[in-house]
């Protein structure tokens, strides 16, 4: 469980959804440059294929090398037909050694949703789905869970429900992508961004992976295996901030020495906060060279 529940330090450039009653999905998924997968029996599955996609997936997860790829299940809701066969399933499954990270619950409205999942399998670190107005409000109580240790951004049903229009700016996401950034860090979570539907779009997946990267996020969910290469590259330290932040502490310990507070780089003020966020870029540049020796 310590890859999901370990912060920021650990990788969640990518996140793939992949449809849990697809059987050669799974098995290609294993070969994928994906730090984490989200293995859905939600929106990917059909209605008549959900029994059989929750065996399929359990015996997947009980076998399947995925390297150090995050193992994320999303069940359905509670409120579902299929939402409690789906927790037991897993609860028995991971008891019995099946590698699952995390189980994502989607439409987390209230603490109480978690809650009622967390009573149903124990020692499993839980994710949350923030896709509904109620959610957004109520995201700091949702966020102090105890048992909660990342968040995924479902803005295509947060939009629905907005009755919002398409904006490659996406101002309409952007009070309820701020609550949900804040709640995060306030309490160490893991929060990768929304996804982008018009996979072919190589501009505009990387434009929105920009504005969620500069926002704050650690990384972004992805539809398809296309999109793997833009986010992983664009949820990681580039070669200049990297020179960047060695200079910073090298320049910072030096003026230590000397008796200084501060540094100057490149023109600009070098104080104790900013040697924070550069040992936290090299962290994260190092996590990612690992998670690709692993």
């Amino acid at each position: 469980m310590a890859a999901v529940t370990a912060g920021r330090a650990r990788p969640f450039r990518s996140v793939l959804y992949i449809p849990g009653s697809k059987e050669r999905a799974l098995e290609k998924a294993k070969d994928l440059p994906a730090d984490a997968i989200i293995f859905d029996l939600e929106d990917a599955v059909a209605a008549d294929e959900k029994p059989a996609a929750r065996a399929l997936l359990a015996q997947v997860l009980a076998e399947a090398d995925y390297g150090s790829r995050a193992r994320i299940v999303r069940i359905n809701g509670l409120d579902s037909d299929w939402g409690h066969d789906d927790v037991a399933a897993f609860a028995k499954a991971i008891a019995a050694g099946a590698k699952v990270d995390a189980i994502l619950i989607p439409k987390v409205s209230t603490p109480a949703d978690l809650d009622a999942v967390a009573a149903l399998i124990p020692d499993v670190p839980l994710w949350a789905m923030m896709e509904t107005a109620l959610g957004m409000l109520n995201v700091a109580s949702i966020a102090a869970h105890p048992r909660l240790a990342g968040m995924v951004m479902g803005t295509n049903d947060l939009a629905k429900e907005l009755g919002s229009r398409f904006r490659p700016d996406r101002l309409a996401m952007q009070a309820g992508l701020g609550l949900c950034l804040l709640a995060a860090r306030a309490h160490g979570l893991t929060i990768v961004d929304g996804v982008y539907n018009a996979f072919k779009d190589e501009a505009g997946l990387l434009a929105e992976c920009e504005q969620g990267r500069d926002m704050g996020f650690d990384g972004k969910t992805l539809i398809h295996p296309a999109q793997l290469e833009i986010a992983n590259t664009a949820f990681a330290p580039s070669e200049a901030e990297i020179d960047l932040a060695r200079r910073q502490i090298a320049a910072f310990e030096e003026a230590e020495a000397q008796g200084l507070g501060v540094a100057v780089v490149d023109g600009r003020i070098v104080e104790n906060l900013h040697i924070v966020t550069a040992r936290q870029t090299l962290a994260k540049a190092e996590a990612i060279a690992a998670l690709h020796a692993s």
